[in-house]
């Protein structure tokens, strides 16, 4: 007598780590992204002030609030993937290739935080991360977007009516 099965291919599941792995992303990218504010410029120049970037390595308030504006609109939840596979995040697009951590293996993580650490409302790890890349020869020539909208200009229009 034959005993026949039905028989169904078995799918192949992912190894336990990497849908753990995969679920923390997804996860963490929904938190943050629920999180995510958009600030007004007063609001952004007071919070930028309270972290004593105004006169940090020689850099305005303006200069940082410029370079908030063009790089992300003051969205602190702000991402965009590059062609490599890194991603800017943030308030001030910090790249993820150098300067924090992502599901990328080589990322060299220089201010030793997630990528999703500069997606959170309260700044303190962007401002943190921002000082130390600020701290590079190129200053805040490091971002493009920098030097080609707010190096040189009258800026005072970025600053002017905030009550700081």
């Amino acid at each position: 007598m034959e005993i026949r099965r039905n028989w169904t291919p078995r799918s192949r599941l992912c190894p336990p780590v990497m849908t753990l792995l995969v679920l923390a992303s997804l996860l963490s990218c929904l938190l943050t992204s629920s999180e995510a504010k958009v600030y007004s410029r007063c609001e952004l120049v007071r919070a930028l002030r309270d972290f004593g970037l105004d006169g940090y390595r020689g850099y305005s308030l303006a200069d940082w609030v410029c370079l908030a504006y063009f790089t992300s609109g003051f969205n602190t939840g702000a991402v965009d993937h590059e062609a490599d596979g890194s991603t800017n995040n943030g308030i001030f697009q910090i790249n993820s290739r150098r300067w924090c951590k992502n599901l990328i293996p080589d990322s060299q993580n220089h201010c030793r935080v997630y990528c999703s650490d500069l997606l959170n409302p309260n700044l303190k790890d962007t401002v943190i991360c921002a000082m130390k890349i600020v701290q590079e020869p190129q200053g805040l020539g490091y971002w493009e977007t920098w030097r080609r909208h707010c190096q040189g200009k009258d800026l005072s229009d970025w600053v002017d009516g905030c009550d700081f």
